[in-house]
């Protein structure tokens, strides 16, 4: 189950990473954007595959990367996948793996509005 973070980006940690520098923080969020989104595709195809190692290493991979910027949904529900992919529960993986899409829409949404 993954749990209820409704924080989607913790904006002092991102300052705090970025020395408060609003360009950098812009750049590093749109990357993180990107990257996490091309991840996407890759997690489903091992879902699909129920292959447990990629999709943990996958998971693992984005959920440290989203971590350390502080988008805490999109980390929380990767490491939900991560979690689950462990007990080779893919059924799960997949449901969640359609919130991580959701997690990163909210993402764009907040670090990037109008």
């Amino acid at each position: 189950m993954i749990p209820d973070v409704t924080e989607v980006l913790d904006w002092q940690q991102l300052r705090d990473v970025t020395s408060d520098d609003d360009h950098l923080m812009r750049e590093i969020v749109g990357a993180l954007i990107d990257d996490t989104s091309r991840q996407i595709p890759l997690l489903e195809a091992a879902i699909r595959q129920k292959n447990p190692q990629a999709t943990e290493r996958l998971a693992h991979y984005s959920k440290g990367a989203c971590a350390n910027v502080g988008a805490k949904s999109a980390a929380a529900v990767l490491e939900n996948i991560e979690r689950t992919a462990a007990r080779c529960d893919f059924d799960g993986c997949g449901a969640s793996l359609a919130k991580l899409a959701q997690a990163i829409d909210r993402l764009r949404e907040e670090a990037f509005p109008g």
